[in-house]
């Protein structure tokens, strides 16, 4: 997984959806990346002294993922687990390859402060779906086609709900098909219905409880397995859950 990237690409692009206030908002994501990245440079230093002096290896790790329109993009993290080529597309809590600082890392999502840098390069957003590995896109699913004509981003309503997936895949045997049945699904309804309702003001609430669920997590249960499981059993209950999900956001 953390090897040499394989050239990997989608079938086709897709359409791609240009709010009018695109502009302002691409340049207010450039100055807050770039002034985030200068003020936590102590922090991105530390970190990567750590992941290098802890665990043989590159410091970064690279994934290709799918972006807006379709186009494949190199997603930027700091390496949570072992050099390796081998392993599932998805990393469940007990992974034997997580390392003992990258468990610290993901905890504290630390790990995904370099996705600064993807937004700086227009790559990503703050605001938007998370950006998935190109084997797990299905362009025959028209939900995708919507959820592509966007940027995507470091957080959503959809993400904050799912800040325990791993632990969610550590208690299921085929990890992968359970992905792909049940936790993907739940997450495209989610993001479908959150682009309905999206714009700045939203947006801005999604960065407040970001903050806020990293900083108190107790503050917003996770979903459980159950939920997750009964809710895709139903069409109906999935748009249900994920209704529910997005007007907290918008309260």
């Amino acid at each position: 997984m953390y090897g040499k990237l394989e050239e990997k690409t989608l079938p086709r692009r897709l359409e791609q959806h240009f709010y009018p206030s695109d502009f302002y908002a691409r340049c207010v994501a450039c100055f807050v990346a770039f002034s985030a990245l200068l003020v936590l440079s102590p922090l991105l230093l530390i970190c990567a002294l750590i992941i290098r002096i802890s665990s043989p290896g590159k410091i970064f790790f690279r994934q290709q993922r799918v972006g807006r329109g379709g186009e494949i993009f190199i997603l930027y993290k700091f390496r949570t687990m072992v050099a390796s080529t081998e392993g599932l597309p998805i990393t469940a809590a007990n992974d034997c390859r997580i390392t003992l600082f990258g468990r610290i890392l993901r905890k504290s999502k630390f790990d995904e402060l370099p996705e600064l840098y993807n937004v700086l390069l227009g790559d990503m957003s703050f605001i938007g779906p998370r950006p998935e590995v190109v084997e797990l896109v299905d362009l025959d699913n028209p939900m995708w086609h919507e959820i592509l004509r966007v940027r995507p981003g470091i957080s959503d309503p959809v993400t904050l709900q799912f800040r325990n997936e791993e632990n969610l895949l550590a208690g299921v045997e085929d990890k992968k098909k359970f992905y792909l049945e049940v936790i993907q699904p739940y997450k495209l309804n989610g993001y479908t219905e959150y682009l309905k309702s999206k714009n700045l003001k939203n947006d801005l609430k999604v960065v407040a409880q970001t903050f806020k669920v990293v900083l108190f997590p107790q503050t917003a249960p996770p979903l459980k397995i159950e939920e997750i499981s009964s809710s895709k059993r139903s069409d109906v209950n999935v748009s249900l859950a994920v209704r529910h999900s997005v007007r907290q956001i918008k309260k």
